[in-house]
Parts: structure tokens; C-alpha cells; sequence
């Protein structure tokens, strides 16, 4: 490798090439860019999740009305308001026709980590009902945080 000097001040100069990077500018266009479009999917992305967990709240509330109506069949009577859903998965000490289990393991909670709301009997002279209060966790609401009941 060959030294060269300046020519007016006499320092020395390299006879590689120099390698450039990004200036500041230039990186806080890519992060601003980035930002937007971060901004644009986010809402569309969580958005979707919403949308699930209601749809996993439905299919549990289904599966739970199913597996009743299984109990219902068998015992003649839905399960006390006290017995709840978990009459479904282990035998109530006062039911002798009880055949279960009727669900292949204890109910879970609904999708934002709290218990099915199981009522008997249920509104409207239905024999029970089974109810999520939503991502609020409270009565009423619009989209992901509007009830879902049976």
C-alpha cells in the first residue's frame, strides 16, 4: 500500500477508498417510514385478534350449550346456578342419572381469563344461560367488548 501526502499540507492521505455510511437523516427517514407503516397494520393486526377471541368465546359457549343439552337429557334437569358448568366435567353428589363426564376436561375460562357467567334457569324462560362479558369484562358493549351468550 502506497502513502500518499496532501499536496498543501503535507498530511498523509490513504489510498483506499473510503466506505460511507448513513447519515442521521437518512436513518430517521427509514425510522419515520417504518412508524408509518407500523401504524397503518398494528390496528388492522389487533383488530383481528379482537375478532378471534370472540369467535373462541362463541365455540366454548357452543360447545358448553351441546354438552348441557347432553346433561339435560340424562339428568331431566339443567345444573343449578350453584352447580354451574363444572357439573359437566365432574359428577354432582345429588344427581344419581348423572353419565358424564360431558366435557373431556373442566371448562376453561373465556378468552380474556375470566369465568363463564352460568345462570338457571336463564333469561327469557330459557332453562339456562351461559354468558362472556367480553374484553371489559363488563355488561354490555360494542364489538370485542359486547356480551356473547348462548
Amino acid at each position: 500500500m502506497a502513502l500518499h501526502f496532501h499536496p498543501s499540507t503535507g498530511t498523509p492521505i490513504s489510498a483506499e477508498p473510503r466506505t460511507r455510511g448513513f447519515t442521521l437523516l437518512e436513518l430517521l427517514v427509514v425510522v419515520v417510514i417504518l412508524g408509518l407503516l407500523a401504524s397503518y397494520v398494528g390496528p388492522k393486526y389487533f383488530a383481528q385478534v379482537g375478532k378471534s377471541e370472540t369467535g373462541v368465546a362463541r365455540s366454548q359457549i357452543d360447545a358448553f350449550d351441546k354438552a348441557l343439552d347432553q346433561y339435560l337429557l340424562d339428568v331431566g334437569h339443567p345444573p343449578t346456578t350453584e352447580q354451574g358448568l363444572n357439573a359437566l366435567f365432574q359428577k354432582p353428589e345429588s344427581e344419581a342419572k348423572w353419565r358424564g363426564p360431558y366435557l373431556k376436561k373442566a371448562p376453561p375460562n373465556d378468552p380474556w381469563g375470566r369465568p363463564y357467567v352460568y345462570k338457571s334457569p336463564g333469561k327469557d324462560g330459557a332453562e339456562f344461560s351461559i354468558s362472556s362479558l367480553g374484553r371489559d369484562g363488563a355488561a354490555g358493549g360494542d364489538g370485542p367488548d359486547a356480551d356473547i351468550s348462548n
